[in-house]
């Protein structure tokens, strides 16, 4: 079994130290453009059979020779490196994982040609999008017809400090990316758009977790494959009481567009400028972060109303000395590397993680992620 890592960031050394734990693993190569970032991630897998190798990971014909015989790959890269990614792996016949969610349409465009490769695509395989998707997609299996889905994450700081009570786990441009981009949704079984930063509401999690607020976020894939199958599904992302707000009024005020403007012959962008003055404002008192998740399905099932409530709240790993949100996104992408190098996913072409692991897949795979660490607890209520 030979899996390629693309990417050696905090996701990408979590999983290949993840994969490197795997029994018939013979080789495991991890890629990236910087020969320090490649050190410190073999450091920290300590393990023979990993190997790196530098490269630019900016063209298709790059990347594609780059996977020629291996079995599987994950793709931890920036959102613009995705679907390059895909159409590489597609090329070199090789499996892919992909964690990014996003261009969802494009990338369900190659599934023909995947299938004709024969390969298996996953996009958005990591905790959101990833195991909300499916918890998602499972709820509405267990239900006779389903009303309501809502996909509800977030990363926050375990110590939050003001003025904007959140620290940035990964990169600032990719969170207010975030909080930029409309949102896709679906309200009785139809496509809808919000705006950025809308439906604000609160929403509480168990100790240490304690009071919070969400907005509606992209639900990305799920949108699309589960709007035939349930009234309305929200994603939601959660954050801390009062981030939202300050949030809102920046967004107001234009400081998170991104159209060019001219500051003292300077061409930058609202943006830019903000990210700058944000960054140090996103700054926890430790690198402590928790990830909290709340999946709610709710529908009829044998002529009761019923609601499937899956919940998660994951701490900073100290054993594995990763941030939860690491922890939480490269294990179920280094779990499903697994499954389809193990042939228990054997299906071809561009094919979402709520379309797989349902079922009889379902269990199995919550029970292996709950023995890596990812603890997710699950009660059904009557609502009659």
């Amino acid at each position: 079994m030979h899996i390629v890592i693309l990417g050696t960031g905090m996701i990408g050394t979590t999983v290949v130290s993840e994969i490197a734990k795997f029994k018939d693993l013979k080789k495991i190569t991890v890629i990236d453009i910087n020969q320090e970032s490649i050190d410190k991630c073999l450091g920290i897998a300590n393990n023979p059979k990993v190997i790196g190798k530098i490269a630019s990971l900016e063209t298709e014909e790059e990347i594609a020779k780059l996977l020629i015989g291996a079995d599987v790959a994950v793709a931890c890269l920036p959102h613009s490196l995705s679907l390059v990614a895909i159409k590489a792996a597609i090329a070199s016949k090789c499996h892919l994982v992909d964690l990014v969610g996003s261009r969802f349409t494009d990338k369900m465009a190659l599934h023909k040609i995947a299938q004709e490769a024969g390969v298996i695509i996953i996009p958005g395989c990591g905790v959101a999008p990833g195991i909300t998707n499916f918890l998602a997609a499972q709820g509405i299996e267990m239900l006779d017809e389903a009303v309501d889905a809502v996909m509800s994450c977030g990363g926050i700081p375990r110590h939050p400090v003001p003025p904007l009570w959140y620290q940035v786990v990964f990169r600032l441009e990719s969170v207010l990316g975030l909080y930029t981009k409309p949102a896709m949704a679906v309200e009785n079984g139809e496509l809808v758009e919000y705006p950025p930063l809308s439906g604000l509401e609160k929403i509480t999690f168990p100790n240490p977790v304690g009071d919070c607020e969400s907005v509606i976020t992209d639900a990305h894939s799920t949108a699309f494959i589960l709007k035939d199958r349930v009234k309305n599904l929200y994603e939601k992302t959660v954050r801390y009481p009062g981030h939202w707000v300050k949030m809102n009024v920046l967004s107001e005020l234009g400081f998170l567009d991104n159209n060019p403007i001219v500051v003292h012959g300077i061409t930058t962008t609202p943006r830019a400028f903000a990210e700058r003055i944000l960054a140090p404002k996103m700054i926890g008192a430790s690198n402590e972060d928790i990830t909290v998740m709340r999946v709610e399905v709710s529908g009829i099932k044998a002529g009761k109303s019923i609601k499937h409530t899956w919940e998660m709240v994951d701490l900073y790993d100290h054993k594995r000395k990763i941030t939860s949100m690491a922890k939480t996104t490269a294990i179920p992408a280094a779990l499903t590397a697994k499954w389809i190098a193990l042939k228990k996913i054997t299906e071809t072409g561009v094919i979402p993680i709520e379309s797989l692991i349902v079922r009889e897949r379902f269990q199995p795979f919550l029970d292996e992620l709950n023995s890596l660490g990812i603890e997710i607890t699950y009660k059904e209520e009557n609502l009659e």
